[in-house]
């Protein structure tokens, strides 16, 4: 990843693009964070930061220039919710291909008073139920929205719809209940239960399935872990017992032969003793011969 800063924006290409605006190409770069666009000095009318690794769209500097800022094909989760305050002239705005997933996510671009065109193709809000009549109803000047235009129609449908807050409560929360194929997973949630699974109480096959995987470790590490399963009498829930039935086999030797080692040590002895006297007396009688 490349740090945005001033020295990589002092030599980034810029020019005037086709409709004859003074734009700084910062496109491809990796960027993951927005830092040092103060070093601008506020002297571009576009800002491309398409093809970049950028999470959030916050940390920006008071651009009283700016109109139009591409940042497609980036992974956008949020955006500051007084983005307004310092891009006061932004009336172009394209997220294609980002990662906003709710609606509540696009609340701050409210805040942009001339906001006109803006773009959210590619992301999985598009997929929630009544997408473009909200988008509608909170960005008032909107005139293009994902390259189509709005119509008076919709001005009126998304009027009627969202007439209520109350209305509008819920359309944020059924969109945050809505699951979207291809979503991606909070990041968070999904380290929290990684570092923290979920523990079982065994069974008495998971029992016997320990005490199997115990006579078949090849390490002491190994050995010490299984024991810690079987005496705190809990399992974590990605902990992979198999149904081994030579391991149930083995066990259930070495219990019979626990069981029976005392009384063949006991009997062998005997007959080790009659062996050994036999032995004695067929010496002596070779000797006397």
């Amino acid at each position: 990843m490349v740090r945005l800063t001033a020295d990589l924006i002092w030599k980034s290409p810029h020019f005037f693009n086709a409709i004859k605006e003074r734009e700084l190409d910062l496109r491809g770069n990796k960027i993951p964070v927005i830092e040092n666009l103060g070093a601008t000095e506020d002297q571009f009318d576009t800002i491309d930061l398409s093809d970049n690794e950028i999470v959030k769209l916050e940390n920006l500097p008071y651009l009283t220039r700016l109109g139009t800022l591409l940042i497609n094909n980036n992974r956008i989760t949020r955006i500051n919710p007084n983005i307004g305050e310092f891009l006061p002239k932004l009336h172009t705005l394209v997220l294609t291909n980002n990662r906003l997933v709710n609606l509540v996510e696009i609340d701050p671009l409210a805040s942009l008073p001339k906001l006109q065109f803006l773009s959210l193709l590619d992301n999985n809000i598009t997929k929630k139920p009544n997408y473009r009549l909200y988008v509608i109803h909170k960005l008032k000047s909107l005139r293009v929205l994902d390259f189509k235009k709005v119509k008076s129609k919709e001005r009126l449908e998304a009027e009627n719809l969202f007439a209520s807050e109350e209305v509008e409560e819920e359309a944020k929360k059924e969109s945050a209940k809505t699951f979207t194929p291809g979503e991606v997973p909070n990041v968070t949630e999904v380290a929290e239960e990684q570092q923290n699974p979920k523990v079982v109480t065994p069974t008495p096959e998971q029992i016997l399935a320990i005490k199997a995987a115990i006579v078949n470790s090849q390490t002491l590490e190994e050995v010490a872990r299984l024991e810690k399963a079987l005496n705190s009498g809990q399992i974590p829930a990605d902990f992979k017992i198999l149904n081994d039935d030579n391991g149930f086999k083995h066990i259930k030797d070495k219990d019979e032969k626990m069981a029976t080692d005392s009384p063949i040590a006991s009997d062998a002895e005997p007959s080790n003793v009659e062996e050994q006297k036999d032995n004695e007396t067929e010496t002596a009688l070779m000797e006397q011969e």
